[in-house]
């Protein structure tokens, strides 16, 4: 069924086109026509389908006035009806539900980690308001490293052997970096500064 019904769309879909190319109506009228009865041989075959599952049941219950047989026992695994499945079952596209859950990983205790641990990132200096007013007009070169949230001074300790990116100080505020704990920059460049 469903194969006929994409031969009468595409044959729809072609004289779509023609109609288009040659500028006849006839054409597109007979292009609808194909598109109205392929979808009248798909409503068909859905309520044929409906009413062969309505009838399953039914015909598997007995009748009111015959005695009823003895239950036969149930197979292992229910019979799969031959249907073409749109939505697949549970599980086959890795549904979180079916899948188990991993055991806990254990969070790493960030208060164990020191200020010489080299991968760790550094804190954030605390800069009191004025010295934030100092800092936006100041065109002084600080440096930032790629993935990392803070500018640092080129003497920073931390930066180690990284590639360093130079930026201006107040360009790096706009940007949202923050200055390193360890370097200190925003006291170094407002002393130098007043």
């Amino acid at each position: 069924m469903l194969y006929i019904v994409l031969v009468l769309v595409l044959a729809a879909l072609g004289l779509l086109v023609t109609a288009l190319i040659t500028a006849s109506s006839l054409w597109a009228w007979v292009s609808i026509g194909l598109s109205v009865l392929a979808g009248l041989i798909l409503v068909a075959d859905w309520l044929r389908r409906r009413r062969r599952a309505a009838a399953r049941p039914a015909a598997s219950e007995p009748a009111p006035s015959e005695p009823a047989a003895p239950a036969a026992p149930e197979p292992a695994e229910p019979v799969a009806e031959e249907q073409t499945t749109l939505i697949p079952a549970a599980g086959d596209l890795g549904d979180p539900a079916d899948t188990p859950e991993p055991p806990p990983v254990a969070e790493p205790d960030v208060s164990a980690e020191t200020e010489t641990t080299p991968d760790a990132e550094p804190g954030v200096e605390e800069t009191p308001e004025a010295d934030v007013a100092i800092l936006a007009d100041l065109e002084d070169e600080v440096v930032v490293v790629d993935e990392h949230p803070r500018y640092h001074l080129r003497t920073c300790p931390w930066l180690g052997p990284r590639d360093t990116i130079p930026i201006g100080v107040g360009e790096a505020r706009q940007l949202g970096f923050t200055p390193c704990d360890r370097c200190r920059p925003d006291a170094a460049l407002v002393a130098t500064h007043r």
